[in-house]
């Protein structure tokens, strides 16, 4: 894996992923925790070809800044960018647009982790507190 790798990832506006709909505002825009979730699937996009089956990333840190509001049947696609690898964390720069202007830009930052080890920790977490 190197720096350089890109990503991209697309969704179309609708109701169900507006600031209304989501809980995190009172108009039908594109939500702010829908714009994180789109700029974080465009990094994860960049990597998958890159991680063997055993691995996976998880983030950990996203600096967003949503610039412009984007309405209800317009598309918003992220651009993912991987740059800086400093052993497991990677850094991305990404930025989103809608069909008519930058609506947001980012610094992302994910781990490589063990798949089984990873998913092994979770669950002593859900057998610490009994949740099955």
């Amino acid at each position: 894996m190197e720096t350089g790798l890109k990503g991209e990832a697309t969704v179309k506006v609708f109701r169900g992923n507006t600031a209304v709909a989501v809980g995190c505002g009172s108009v039908p825009v594109f939500a702010t925790p829908m714009l994180i979730a789109l700029m974080e699937n465009a990094a994860i996009n960049a990597l998958r070809e890159e991680l063997p089956p055993e691995q996976t990333t998880v983030g950990t840190k996203v600096d967003v800044v949503h610039l412009a509001a984007t309405p209800v049947g317009m598309t918003v696609t992220a651009r993912a960018e991987l740059v800086q690898i400093d052993g497991r964390r990677l850094l991305f720069e990404i930025t989103a647009e809608d069909e008519v202007e930058l609506v947001g830009r980012c610094r992302h930052e994910r781990f490589v982790v063990e798949r089984e080890r990873f998913l092994a920790r979770v669950g002593q977490k859900q057998d610490q507190c009994g949740n099955q």
